[in-house]
């Protein structure tokens, strides 16, 4: 992982300029100015947008905010996926900034799950990171790792630390010499339909060439 360094260092700075908008139905007491910002791919959409949410409600009446929500061009955006999936699945394509629209009414049950706070996106995150290692390590390394250690993982993302992050991820991402390999490689495929996206977990079977 020591000659990857670079490369991971590379992916984890990736950055998506976005400009956000707030959705011209919203009831405010003065114009709402566009909000711009670069996104994180490797992060999730509520963990870095609490400096979007205090720029709009500071033109909103606090009986009109309920919870926020993001939209790209009438598809509502999942929290759940990481902002480089969202932005590959749906603008790839398009001219730079990404045009998010923001809201705070009407929340889209059948589309989104709800969100109340930070602790449900660290539920989430630390599932998934558990479902993979279930395929790499049998859940070994993941279960071999204190309390602190998962607290560390996760503030490192969520505080976008790369160096906290990885000191704890490069122990998920080993192996020993023994073992050959991982047993599994996890893998999703996320795919866009005409009605909503959807995403298909997949594990690969390491396969020695030799």
């Amino acid at each position: 992982m020591a000659d990857d360094k670079d490369v991971l260092r590379d992916v984890w700075f990736g950055r998506i300029p976005t400009c956000f908008t707030l959705n011209q139905d919203e009831v405010t007491e003065r114009e709402a100015e566009p909000y711009y910002l670069l996104l994180p791919r490797v992060s999730y959409l509520t963990l870095v947008t609490d400096k979007v949410k205090k720029h709009f409600l500071k033109v909103m009446k606090a009986d009109d905010v309920e919870e926020m929500w993001f939209e790209y061009e009438g598809t509502p955006l999942k929290w759940h996926h990481p902002i480089g999936v969202l932005f590959d699945l749906h603008a790839s394509n398009t001219v730079l900034p990404w045009n998010i629209t923001v809201h705070f009414k009407n929340f889209p049950d059948r589309d989104l799950l709800h969100c109340p706070s930070s602790s449900v996106v660290e539920a989430h995150f630390m599932s998934c990171i558990k479902e993979a290692d279930a395929l790499k390590h049998k859940s070994q390394v993941i279960n071999d790792m204190q309390k602190k250690d998962h607290k560390q993982l996760w503030m490192g993302l969520q505080n976008d630390k790369f160096d906290q992050f990885w000191a704890m991820n490069r122990k998920l991402m080993e192996y020993s010499t023994e073992e050959g390999g991982f047993r599994y490689i996890p893998f999703r495929i996320y795919q866009v339909s005409q009605k909503r996206d959807f995403l298909l977990p997949f594990a690969h079977r390491p396969v020695d060439v030799d």
